[in-house]
């Protein structure tokens, strides 16, 4: 299968920040001029002073398995075919204030563009307005940070994927004939990507005469916290219960355990989100419905190559703007135990010696997967 198309064809250039990086270096001349006149010695670039050859990719949590297996990867891949560049990587562990430390550091030790996927899209308006203010330029990477002067968003079509993730479960649920009450397990309130997500499934959901028994914005995407929400929802509503919607695979993982510990039956249709490995597997074995594969290749080598133009201030284009700034979104695509060769194995997200483990063999036969 080829990689997802691009939307909405339209060109414009990004905006430069040459010369807020040239007001940057000029202040810091006079700095260093003054030393060397008392000193008549050469003096070291000030601590700050943004460098050509080094990128910062900030990332926002390890619980959801894309980021450490996919995204840091492929983007240091990227910047490697690109030149001598060093990339410094930080991952925030979901904590909005130690991201912010992060930034600052990269900021410190030179960084000349920093790719940012935010924790929390309101909290990293600072992280933006300190790097501008250096003469920094930032990329938004997946999740839209809620102000600020970005120079580039490289995502997916977020409302999309809850278009895609309601309209496979509106089906399984009708088509299996076991109920219509629902559960809704979202996504983080702080991920500006998570209402997109929940604003697509709801406009799906609510016209398809299922019915939401309850919901849950579950914090941090935290698989944990999802397990013991659903665990208290099948207390209150295990009869009634024909589906979860779960908006990532990490919340779908809490969700099916909460679902087996409490040997729920007829087994409800499950969502999910991000094509993680033990998602595949899921499908195969039933226990999750459908997931969403995102082809993250094409994403972080996009946000790898505008960061080396930015380090330079080549000029950079886009299909689109959103808020403002030139922005990239790519197609999402569904999958289900039908079409996972067609998909993430087409792709090479996944070979099939990564599915098929000797405890999924079966299940790989059956579904044709070899």
């Amino acid at each position: 299968m080829p990689f997802p198309r691009l939307l909405r064809p339209r060109r414009r250039p990004a905006p430069s920040h040459r010369g807020l990086r040239r007001a940057v270096g000029a202040a810091s001349t006079i700095l260093l001029g003054a030393a060397m006149l008392a000193a008549c010695t050469a003096a070291p670039a000030p601590k700050g002073t943004p460098d050509d050859s080094t990128i910062a990719l900030l990332l926002p949590d390890a619980k959801t398995a894309r980021y450490e297996t996919f995204d840091r990867p492929l983007f240091e891949e990227r910047v490697d075919e690109l030149g001598d560049y060093k990339v410094l990587y930080a991952n925030a562990d979901q904590d909005a204030a130690k991201q912010q430390q992060q930034a600052e550091s990269a900021l410190t030790a030179g960084a000349g563009v920093l790719v940012l996927d935010p924790v929390d899209a309101n909290a990293a308006v600072s992280i933006v307005t300190s790097a501008n203010a250096r003469g920094v330029p930032v990329i938004s990477y997946d999740r839209l940070i809620a102000g600020g002067d970005l120079a580039y968003y490289v995502s997916f079509d977020n409302e999309k994927v809850g278009v895609l993730q309601a309209s496979a479960f509106v089906d399984g649920v009708q088509d299996r004939g076991e109920g219509s009450g629902i559960l809704m397990v979202n996504g983080s309130p702080t991920d500006s990507n998570a209402a997109l997500f929940k604003d697509g499934a709801h406009s799906i959901i609510d016209s398809s005469g299922l019915h939401v028994l309850a919901e849950y914005d579950t914090p941090g995407w935290n698989p944990e916290k999802a397990q013991e929400w659903v665990s208290g929802q099948i207390a209150l509503h295990r009869d009634q219960i024909a589906g979860v919607y779960a908006a990532n695979d990490a919340t779908a993982g809490g969700a099916v355990a909460a679902l087996r510990v409490a040997n729920v039956t007829p087994w409800p249709i499950v969502t999910g989100q991000d094509a993680e490995l033990s998602a595949i597997q899921r499908l195969l074995t039933g226990d999750q419905y459908m997931t969403v594969y995102k082809a993250i290749k094409p994403q972080a080598r996009l946000a790898a190559e505008v960061a080396v133009k930015l380090l330079h201030d080549e000029p950079v284009t886009a299909p689109m703007e959103i808020q403002g700034t030139p922005s990239t979104l790519l197609d999402p695509v569904a999958v289900t135990v039908d079409n996972i060769m067609q998909t993430v194995v087409a792709d090479g997200f996944w070979t099939v010696d990564d599915i098929c483990t000797p405890a999924y063999a079966d299940a790989c036969e059956a579904a044709g997967i070899e």
